[in-house]
C-alpha cells in the first residue's frame, strides 16, 4: 500500500479542436510520457488557483476560462494521486516549456497514439466528447 498521497490540478487545454500537452522529463515520475499540464495543489489553494499558478510556472500561460471536467484517484505502487482535471478553453500567453519540457498541440487522432501515465486513461476516454 502506498504511503504518499498527492493532490494535483491538471489542465485539459482545448482550443481550435486541438489539445496542448507537455512531455514529462525522463527523470520525473512517469517520465517521457505525455501529460495534461498542471501540478500539485498547495495547502489553501482551490483547484483553479493551483492550476492557474502551475500553468504560469510550467508552460508560460495564464488560464482565463476553465471549468471542472473530471476528478479521479489513482494508486501507483509508490503513491496515490488525486487528479482534478479542469477544461481550459481560453488563456493568455504563448505556450512554452519553462522547465525544458516539450510542449505541443495534438488533435483527437494524434492524442490516441501518445503514451500517457496510467492515471490518465479515464480522462482520455472522456475527452472524446470534445470532438
Amino acid at each position: 500500500m502506498s504511503n504518499k498521497h498527492i493532490h494535483v490540478a491538471a489542465a485539459i487545454i482545448y482550443k481550435d479542436k486541438k489539445f496542448l500537452l507537455s512531455k514529462r522529463q525522463a527523470h520525473q515520475h512517469q517520465g517521457d510520457k505525455w501529460e495534461f499540464p498542471g501540478g500539485k495543489i498547495e495547502q489553501g489553494e482551490t483547484n483553479e488557483q493551483a492550476l492557474i499558478r502551475e500553468l504560469q510556472e510550467e508552460i508560460n500561460i495564464r488560464a482565463t476560462q476553465c471549468e471542472d471536467f473530471l476528478s479521479l484517484e489513482y494508486e501507483y505502487p509508490e503513491k496515490t494521486v488525486t487528479l482534478n482535471f479542469l477544461l481550459v478553453t481560453d488563456f493568455d500567453g504563448q505556450p512554452k516549456g519553462n522547465e525544458g519540457q516539450e510542449v505541443a498541440w495534438f488533435d483527437h487522432e494524434q492524442i490516441q497514439t501518445l503514451i500517457f501515465p496510467d492515471a490518465n486513461k479515464p480522462v482520455l476516454e472522456k475527452i472524446r466528447v470534445l470532438a
